[in-house]
């Protein structure tokens, strides 16, 4: 007597030669269609629920993870063999938009490409500046590329999330001098402003500016007492920063909080590097090339900027000249005293926010 059985699936009566075992179960034939396929890949029969791929290909979860992945930006399954990536991302993409990317005008948040140091000496500024209410608009980024990178590619541009609807302009390293006289951010501001953008005016927008762990010393531990002395600066004169920052207290605690201060500059260093606060701090210490400077709000206002880059430029000199004592006992008032006078910005600046021996002087509209 033929033996018979019945499908796991359905329950239909079958003779012993009308039936496909699989994974330790009855199925017809129909049900077995129906509820299950074979990797293209490896040829592996599969659950279609646990199916990885896509409408046209089916590939069990071992083939996906390892010679598989999907576009970032369209989502389209590639063979890793064929995925195309940035410099310093992990984001694949398919190579149509990997070519859309790449003639983008405003990059993607992970973009980052190798620097290009202008100008002379060691210390060098990269500038990251927040504009907003323009539009993350291609076609606008690529005017004020047209600008910045006229004789040498000075700048880019990248979205950023934290930015309702603008993008972030970033320069290249330049030192102080090149910034001010080579760097056309006088034409780039007016510019933006023309087509509506605005930094200062937001609650969106910051100005962060990178300086270069090298300017600090040859060594590693002549690198870090500088940086321990800036960041002793900038805890034991929060106040008076605050106030040029142009932040608020609620604004400036989201995005740039303080570590808070010790007796000494090296406690207080070590205290910033223990904590372990991440990015979001006055002086971001995460990075392996860089100290990045995160207090100031933005600004399309020519003059605040330089005055920006000057104040960060006088802190870096300071530490770099000043032992620690000296840097413990350094009151606000004589640090302006001793800014030289060729830095007419950040003076004129100072003196706009009375934090220069308490001289007033009118206050310009910051964009």
């Amino acid at each position: 007597m033929e033996v018979k059985t019945t499908c796991f699936v359905c329950g239909t009566e079958l003779m012993a030669d009308a039936f496909v075992e699989f994974d330790g179960k009855i199925f017809c034939d129909e049900c077995l269609r129906e509820k299950t396929i074979t990797c293209d890949s490896c040829g592996e029969r599969i659950y279609r629920e646990e199916a990885q791929g896509d409408a046209f290909t089916s590939l069990c979860s071992s083939c996906y993870d390892y010679n598989y992945t999907h576009c970032e930006e369209c989502g389209a399954l590639i063979h890793n063999d064929d995925a195309h990536y940035e410099d310093d991302s992990d984001d694949p993409y398919c190579a149509e938009c990997f070519a859309k990317l790449q003639a983008c005008a405003i990059k993607s948040y992970n973009y980052k490409p190798e620097p290009i140091f202008y100008g002379s000496g060691n210390l060098f500024m990269g500038v990251e500046l927040e504009i907003d209410k323009g539009g993350e608009d291609n076609e606008n980024a690529e005017a004020l590329l047209d600008i910045a990178n006229r004789y040498k590619e000075h700048m880019y541009c990248k979205h950023d999330g934290s930015i309702d609807n603008g993008f972030e302009m970033v320069s290249h390293p330049m030192s102080l001098e090149y910034h001010m006289s080579e760097m056309n951010w006088g034409d780039i501001f007016r510019h933006a402003v023309s087509m509506d953008y605005r930094s200062h005016q937001t609650s969106t927008c910051g100005l962060h500016i990178h300086v270069s762990r090298s300017a600090f010393g040859k060594s590693i531990d002549e690198q870090e007492d500088v940086i321990s002395r800036i960041v002793y600066f900038v805890e034991n004169h929060w106040n008076e920063l605050l106030k040029f920052s142009r932040r608020t207290e609620e604004t400036i605690n989201r995005w740039a909080s303080r570590y808070g201060i010790s007796t000494t500059a090296k406690d207080t260093y070590k205290n910033a590097k223990d904590r372990h606060m991440g990015r979001y701090v006055a002086v971001n210490l995460e990075n392996y090339s860089t100290i990045e400077f995160r207090l100031f709000r933005g600004t399309l206002c020519y003059k605040t900027f330089v005055a920006t880059l000057q104040l960060i430029y006088e802190i870096c000199r300071f530490a770099i000249q000043m032992n620690d004592k000296s840097m413990e006992r350094l009151s606000w008032s004589e640090f302006v005293l001793k800014i030289p006078p060729d830095k007419a910005e950040l003076i004129e600046y100072l003196k706009v926010k009375r934090l220069y021996v308490n001289e007033k002087m009118e206050e310009s509209e910051d964009m």
